[in-house]
């Protein structure tokens, strides 16, 4: 996994105004308790401490088993997660990079728009986003209520002007969350480790 030395993240809380604050250790949330796994329901990888016996609370994808162009749905549905107008790709323009691996989602065939829909509520989410326009990402409840969003202030795209760089961690936070979805109006997005938290 590639990781960049510094990395950008853009946060907007309800009636807040935005703030781009350093994320290096942000990545990091719970990271004891997660496992990375695989659209065939395999386990790829354990953070779990060692020698001490935890049920996993964050749950981060793999996405490089998704063939290019599959519409991704229900490959994730054991571990909690179903998405809605997605599309696995490998990008080939390189203003749109992998941050780990080849594979990312993007919104299709409605460009600009993603959602995820979890089985049981979480309390956070995260994704390496690049856009090509401002994106926001919604979280809400079970009855449809929005809880909180947060933004990419702007396109981020590579090989741009943009002061943030490409892979950008969007998260968001808060208690009983049951849908998420990213949006940038008129343009296109993709997201790379998709992860979410009990």
């Amino acid at each position: 996994m590639v990781r960049r030395d510094v990395m950008v993240q853009a946060t907007l809380q309800l009636n807040k105004l935005p703030t781009i604050e350093n994320a290096k250790f942000a990545l990091d949330f719970n990271i004891q308790n997660e496992i990375k796994v695989s659209a065939w329901g395999e386990q790829v990888e354990s953070a779990i401490d060692a020698g001490r016996v935890a049920v996993p609370t964050c749950i981060c994808l793999e996405l490089e088993d998704l063939k290019c162009f599959e519409s991704v749905e229900r490959q994730y549905e054991r571990w909690g997660v179903i998405f809605h107008n997605s599309i696995a790709i490998q990008p080939s323009n390189p203003a749109f990079p992998a941050y780990s691996g080849l594979t990312v989602l993007m919104g299709a065939p409605k460009s600009g728009f993603l959602e995820a829909t979890f089985l049981h509520p979480v309390n956070s989410v995260s994704a390496f986003v690049t856009s090509s326009q401002r994106l926001v990402l919604s979280a809400y409840d079970r009855d449809r209520q929005l809880i909180a969003q947060t933004a990419l202030p702007s396109a981020n795209l590579a090989n741009s002007d943009s002061a943030i760089s490409p892979n950008t961690l969007l998260s968001i936070t808060g208690n009983n969350i049951y849908s998420v979805t990213f949006c940038a109006f008129d343009g296109q997005f993709t997201l790379d480790n998709f992860r979410f938290c009990l």
